[in-house]
């Protein structure tokens, strides 16, 4: 129908030219951005989605750094448990030595001597081993480390996944095995001690015992790094996998878009051909009153 008032070809031009210009605007949105939700209108289910997954991988990524600081944390302490190794097993070789029939008063003053220094220097091995500013081990005697009550680990992103270790017994054991074997570790310096002027044969037991003791606290730290080093692997091939799950819900397709993106643009210029031919209807219904 031709009709002077009402150009219905034209609405129809307009209304896919709006439509048009709408889809070319979300095609360059994505493709400039890169990604295929740029607002809760292109996807609201999704966008939900996606959301609840970057902040699951975003707490799984700082539950990876949790891990890898507390395994650090474990690591210091064993390190130092092995030198309180280390300076036991020598102590027990003095006292195997001062033991024998073989060794004089002087030797054994001698002896008792470095038996002395190693106790003081297990003293403040325990009393001064840090992490972070933070004493680790403690020395039974009244101070008192981060080893000496359960230690909470949080290993996931949320409140339930979490790791509890707790050697407080251990170190409660190896404290008093310890104290048993040297005077000097109760204090920081020399006390005149003499486990091996007057007792060496029974100071090896006390020191065969605390050697087992430190053992036993070293393999539930090593236990516990080993654990947090699987945790970190595992947290880590979720963050990857939710991270890839994530990619699929918002980013754009580039190959996709960049087809529609032409699609529109010539539409686009179809429909503003047509516009302009609609326009032309109006001097057809004028020739038919000449």
């Amino acid at each position: 129908m031709l009709s002077l008032h009402t150009n219905n070809a034209s609405l129809s031009a307009q209304n896919s030219i709006a439509k048009t210009q709408s889809q070319l605007s979300t095609s360059m949105t994505r493709l400039s951005t890169g990604y295929r939700i740029n607002s809760a209108m292109d996807d609201a289910a999704g966008l939900q989605i996606a959301t609840r997954l970057k902040a699951q991988t975003s707490g799984m990524t700082v539950a990876m750094s949790n891990t890898q600081n507390s395994t650090s944390m474990l690591q210091t302490a064993e390190g130092a448990f092995g030198e309180v190794t280390n300076m036991l097993v020598r102590m027990k070789d003095l006292a195997t030595q001062a033991a024998d029939a073989s060794s004089n008063a002087q030797d054994k003053t001698a002896m008792q001597a470095e038996y002395n220094a190693l106790g003081q220097e297990l003293y403040n091995v325990m009393t001064n081993t840090t992490f972070g500013g933070s004493l680790l081990m403690g020395n039974g005697t009244g101070t008192t480390g981060t080893l000496s009550a359960a230690m909470t680990f949080q290993i996931g992103a949320s409140s339930t996944e979490n790791m509890t270790i707790d050697v407080k017994t251990n170190m409660v054991t190896l404290s008093a095995s310890l104290l048993a074997a040297t005077k000097n570790f109760a204090a920081a310096a020399s006390t005149g001690a003499s486990e091996l002027t007057t007792t060496a044969n029974a100071t090896i037991d006390l020191l065969a015992t605390a050697i087992n003791d430190v053992g036993t606290v070293r393999s539930a730290l090593g236990a516990a790094a080993n654990r947090l080093d699987h945790i970190n692997s595992n947290l880590s091939n979720i963050a990857t996998n939710t991270k890839a799950a994530t990619g699929r819900i918002m980013d754009v397709d580039f190959a996709t878009e960049s087809s529609n993106m032409t699609s529109s643009q010539m539409l686009l210029q179809a429909g503003t051909a047509m516009l302009k031919q609609s326009n032309s209807m109006s001097s057809m219904v004028m020739s038919l009153l000449q």
